[in-house]
């Protein structure tokens, strides 16, 4: 579950007491693993995938209470933030509005955090100060987009951002740590691409595929596949990678290692890219006339290996059935992953999961698909009886609901096989439909909403997720 997601009176979910309560509800639950979506500000339609900074921590996940608690701001600064509308979906345009309120009101007292704002900006100096500039600059420049900037900012007003990300990276410091201390690690993701409007891509645009006017060259994607026929543009500029190498991949030796330092373990997105990544020209309408280019490979997880011993990589690698990147991920030694939804088109699917392997994540689905209720519903009648038939289950298939049956038969079913780790969607755990559904690619607006309330997760049969992970031997 996402952070977004988590319950929280300020419209969205954060690093306040709802993170907490939902530690302690996987406690009970004897989960061992919480992933969630990247932590970075959101971009273009409220995508973390697509970030003003790969390194910097969404201030919408601010928690107003640990402010009242360190005594930046007052009782009723919080009672003004609290939100009024839906708990079922995020508002974002309430959030930053409200949370922006109370860290302009924090930064007041910051010279209060005088000597432990001079210690984070020092250690966080590889990227903290682009970003704190590129803000600052944006905000001089009434939010426009870089290309329209005339005005350039005060030094005196970087100050707010560094004080921002210090409070950020400090309350979910606590919130890991609380998490860690009950037994519960963190799985995080990380985008491989950032986007064209953010601090990474205009402070360091050498590192690009760029024209001679800086702007790029070629953009991201991928090309058609089962989310969508005409592929996907992304749009995101592509890494100079012979430029990138000549200094022995710092940069992402940097984003590697503050991902692994903020989270016990990361999930890289769009694996392949690394192997084999599908460029676009820049002026392109859709993804089909991108082509394939060669990535790093292992040059780049050479001296990620090197830096970080044994890190705790997780790559996703889902589509990926070419025999060369199938040796890649192999040589690289990374879990890659598993998705039940994708083994019933047939009985020669590596989504099987008699297929699984100690070096697999095995999922029911990701927060690109649709909930495992709601896959049974759409399936083809010939893909639903066979998911049923492979757990084994007979009965009513269409019942959903923290109890239901169906679910219960596919949640044990993946929890037998071999798979090193055994991920469910928070929609799945309590048996929700579509309409939950947190992403749909290709579809620009109405995603990454989805929220639960209190009252929802105390619904959770916490008794039964126990007992299948002590059975398992997942506990």
């Amino acid at each position: 579950m996402n952070l977004s997601s988590l319950p929280s009176p300020f419209g969205i979910g954060d690093f306040g007491r709802g993170g907490y309560a939902f530690v302690d509800l996987l406690y009970e639950m004897r989960m061992k693993w919480w992933q969630i979506l990247p932590l970075c500000p959101v971009g273009k339609g409220n995508s973390p995938y697509s970030s003003i900074s790969a390194f910097a921590l969404n201030p919408l996940y601010l928690d107003p209470y640990g402010l009242l608690e360190d005594g930046l701001v007052t009782q009723g600064d919080v009672d003004a933030a609290v939100y009024g509308g839906s708990p079922y979906k995020a508002d974002y345009e309430w959030a930053i509005r409200v949370k922006t309120a109370l860290l302009r009101k924090a930064y007041e007292k910051a010279g209060q955090k005088a000597d432990a704002l001079k210690a984070f900006q020092a250690e966080q100096s590889f990227w903290l100060m682009d970003y704190a500039r590129y803000m600052a600059t944006r905000d001089k420049n009434d939010g426009k987009p870089w290309r329209e900037w005339t005005l350039a900012c005060e030094e005196a007003e970087l100050s707010y951002y560094v004080f921002e990300q210090y409070l950020l990276f400090t309350q979910w410091k606590k919130l890991k740590a609380y998490a860690n201390a009950r037994g519960i690690s963190i799985l995080g993701d990380m985008p491989i691409y950032v986007s064209d409007e953010s601090a990474d891509f205009w402070a360091n645009r050498s590192l690009f595929e760029t024209t001679p006017a800086g702007e790029p060259n070629r953009v991201a994607g991928v090309p058609p596949d089962y989310f969508s026929e005409d592929g996907q543009l992304w749009g995101n500029p592509l890494y100079d990678w012979e430029k990138m190498k000549q200094d022995g991949y710092r940069w992402w030796l940097q984003r590697i290692g503050g991902s692994l330092h903020i989270y016990d373990a990361v999930r890289i997105d769009h694996f392949r890219g690394f192997y084999q990544y599908w460029a676009v020209p820049a002026d392109a309408k859709t993804a089909r006339t991108g082509t394939w280019e060669p990535g790093p490979g292992m040059e780049l997880f050479d001296a990620v290996n090197a830096a970080f011993p044994n890190p705790q990589i997780v790559a996703e690698d889902l589509g990926c059935e070419d025999e060369g990147l199938v040796r890649f991920l192999k040589e690289t030694g990374y879990p890659g992953m598993k998705v039940m939804q994708f083994a019933y088109y047939g009985w020669d699917s590596v989504h099987l999961p008699y297929k699984y392997t100690e070096n697999d994540v095995a999922y029911t689905g990701t927060h690109d698909n649709d909930t495992m209720l709601g896959w049974l519903w759409a399936a083809k009648p010939e893909e639903r009886r066979q998911l049923l038939a492979y757990c084994r289950f007979s009965g009513d298939w269409g019942m959903g609901g923290a109890k239901s049956p169906v679910l219960r038969a596919v949640f044990e079913t993946l929890w037998q096989t071999s798979a090193c780790m055994t991920i469910l969607p928070i929609q799945d755990v309590c048996g929700y439909g579509t309409d939950t559904r947190m992403n749909l690619p290709g579809e620009a607006k109405g995603n990454w909403e989805f929220r639960m309330t209190e009252q929802a997760l105390r619904q959770i049969d916490t008794a039964y997720f126990r007992r299948i992970n002590e059975r398992y031997g997942r506990a």
